[in-house]
C-alpha cells in the first residue's frame, strides 16, 4: 500500500475538522429513545471497512440476512480511531481513556497511575523517532496499560492522525478516524464501563472470548485455548514452546478495567470473562437460557477476520490494506462469515430469544488501516472507501427488521444505545452532544427521539 500525503494537506484537514464537544462531563443522564431490552448479545468482528463486506461474495450469510431484510443495517456508521483496543474500549466505555495502542493490562499494578489520571497516552507510535507526537501530547513510558479508574482526561482523536498507528515501511504515514473530517478532543472521564454500570444497577454482563485457556482469563494476554503467555515450557520439548496467538487481550476492553481485575463489585470480575466451550461458556449458556443481560462475543483471530501471519489460508491476515476486495483474503473472510452463522443460529436457537425483547448487533471494530489515496489532489480521502466506515447489523427478536438507516453513528452512538436499552447512563463521550441513539435500527422512530420508558 503506497500513501503519501503532505503535512500540509494533513494541517488543512485538521483545521477544518468539525469538533465533536462534550456536554456531560464523565457520567450523564439515563438517554431516551429505546425499548427496553432484556438481553443484547454484541458480536465484534475485526479490521474491515463497509465497502469490503458489504457485496463480498466470500461473505454470503451476512450479506444474505442484509439483502432479504432479516436484519436492520447502519449505512453511515463509523469506528472512533485506532487501534483494536481503543475501539473496544469506546464502545463498552464512551472513552480511549488514554489509550491508543494494543498494549495488554499491567494486571494488579497498585501503584501505577491510569492514563486519564497521569495525562499520558499509552501508545503504539512512533516508530523509531518518526514522527514526534503533536505538541502538548505526554507519551506513557510504559508498555503496558495501568488498570482504568478513577477521573481524568482522556486522549484527542484527530480527524486525520500522521503520528500513531502508522507504519513508515509500509509507507502509511496517515490514517483517518471516524470519517477524516470530525475529531473527538480530549474531555473529562470516569474510569468505568458498562459492565461497572450493569453491575451497580443490579444486571449483567459476561465477555464470552474465544480460545481462552483453562483456569481463568486473569493474566492472560494470548492464548491458543491450550497455553498461553503463563505457561511454564521450561520443562517442554523446544517445538512446543511456541502457539498461535487466537485469544488476544486487547479485543477483551473488559478485562483492563481496575473494577473487573480486583472484582470490587458482586458479579462483576475476571469471572464474568469466560470461553465458548464448557461448562458457564458462550454455547452452554445459550443451551441453558441462563444468559446475561449483555453478551459480549469476541471470536478468535482467525474467526473474526482479524487473521495471523504465517497462518493457513482460512487464517492468513491479508495480503494488501486497500480499502478494496482486491487487498482481502478471501479465505479469512469466509471463515469470519462461517463464525458469524454459527454464532446468530445458535443465539437464535437459544430458549432466551423469544422471550421479551432482545437484540444481535454485528460490528466490525475499525477498518483495514487504509487511508489516503496518493494518486488524487493532495488531501483527498478515498471515496469509496467512506474512512473508518464499518458495517453494524442489528436483528431484533421483536419489531420491524430490513431498515437500513442512513443516519451518522459511531462506537459512542453503540454505547449510548445500549444504555438506554437498560435504563442506563450515558458514560463519557456518549453523553457528548450530537451522540445520537440509534432507536431506528432497535423498532423506533431514530435519531434519539421518542421515549419509550
Amino acid at each position: 500500500m503506497k500513501m503519501n500525503f503532505s503535512l500540509k494537506s494533513a494541517a488543512a484537514l485538521l483545521a477544518a475538522a468539525s469538533l465533536v464537544s462534550p456536554a456531560f462531563a464523565n457520567e450523564g443522564n439515563n438517554p431516551k429513545g429505546m425499548p427496553h431490552l432484556d438481553h443484547i448479545f454484541f458480536i465484534m468482528m475485526e479490521n474491515h471497512g463497509y465497502q469490503q463486506v458489504i457485496g463480498n461474495p466470500n461473505e454470503p450469510y451476512l450479506n444474505s440476512i442484509i439483502k432479504s431484510g432479516k436484519v436492520n443495517l447502519a449505512t453511515n456508521y463509523f469506528a472512533v480511531g485506532h487501534p483494536s483496543l481503543t475501539n473496544y474500549l469506546e464502545v463498552v466505555g464512551g472513552s480511549n481513556f488514554g489509550v491508543r495502542s494494543d498494549n495488554s493490562p499491567d494486571w494488579g499494578n497498585p501503584a501505577c497511575q491510569p492514563n486519564i489520571v497521569a495525562g499520558t497516552v499509552n501508545a503504539d507510535g512512533p516508530y523509531a523517532g518518526y514522527p514526534n507526537p503533536p505538541q502538548g501530547v505526554k507519551l506513557d513510558p510504559n508498555p503496558d496499560i495501568c488498570p482504568i479508574y478513577g477521573y481524568g482526561k482522556d486522549a484527542d482523536t484527530p480527524a486525520v492522525d500522521n503520528w500513531n498507528e502508522i507504519y513508515p515501511e509500509a509507507n502509511v504515514f496517515y490514517l483517518a478516524d471516524l470519517d477524516g473530517v470530525k475529531s473527538v478532543p480530549a474531555a473529562p472521564t470516569v474510569g468505568k464501563s458498562i459492565g461497572d454500570q450493569l453491575a451497580e444497577a443490579g444486571m449483567s454482563w459476561k465477555a464470552y472470548e474465544e480460545s481462552l485457556p483453562l483456569g481463568g482469563a486473569y493474566g492472560v494476554n494470548n492464548s491458543n485455548g491450550t497455553v498461553s503467555n503463563l505457561t511454564d515450557f521450561t520443562n517442554l520439548p523446544g517445538p512446543l514452546t511456541s502457539y498461535t496467538a487466537l485469544y488476544a487481550v486487547k479485543h477483551n476492553p473488559f478485562a483492563y478495567f481496575r473494577s473487573v481485575q480486583q472484582g470490587y463489585q458482586r458479579n462483576s470480575s475476571m469471572k464474568n470473562v469466560v470461553g465458548f466451550d464448557g461448562q458457564g461458556g458462550l454455547y452452554a449458556d445459550l443451551a441453558s437460557g441462563d444468559l446475561p443481560t449483555l453478551s459480549f462475543i469476541a471470536p478468535n483471530q482467525c474467526n473474526d477476520q482479524h487473521g495471523k501471519g504465517g497462518e493457513s489460508a482460512y487464517c492468513a491476515g491479508d495480503p494488501g490494506s486497500n480499502g478494496l476486495l482486491a487487498g482481502l483474503n478471501p479465505g479469512l473472510i469466509q471463515q469470519g462469515d462461517a463464525s458469524i452463522q454459527r454464532l446468530v443460529e445458535s443465539i437464535e436457537a437459544s430458549p432466551v430469544w423469544k422471550r421479551g425483547k432482545n437484540a444481535i448487533i454485528i460490528v466490525w471494530d475499525e477498518n483495514d488501516y487504509s487511508g489516503i489515496e496518493s494518486s488524487l489532489p493532495a488531501g483527498t480521502l478515498y471515496p469509496s472507501q467512506n474512512q473508518n466506515r464499518v458495517v453494524l447489523t442489528v436483528e431484533t427478536s421483536y419489531g420491524k427488521n430490513g431498515v437500513q438507516s442512513q443516519g451518522y453513528y459511531n462506537s459512542f452512538s453503540l454505547l449510548k444505545t445500549m444504555e438506554s436499552a437498560f435504563g442506563l447512563p450515558c458514560l463519557n463521550h456518549a453523553c457528548d452532544a450530537g451522540t445520537n441513539v440509534m432507536s431506528d435500527l432497535f423498532g423506533g422512530s431514530g435519531n434519539n427521539h421518542g421515549d419509550w420508558w
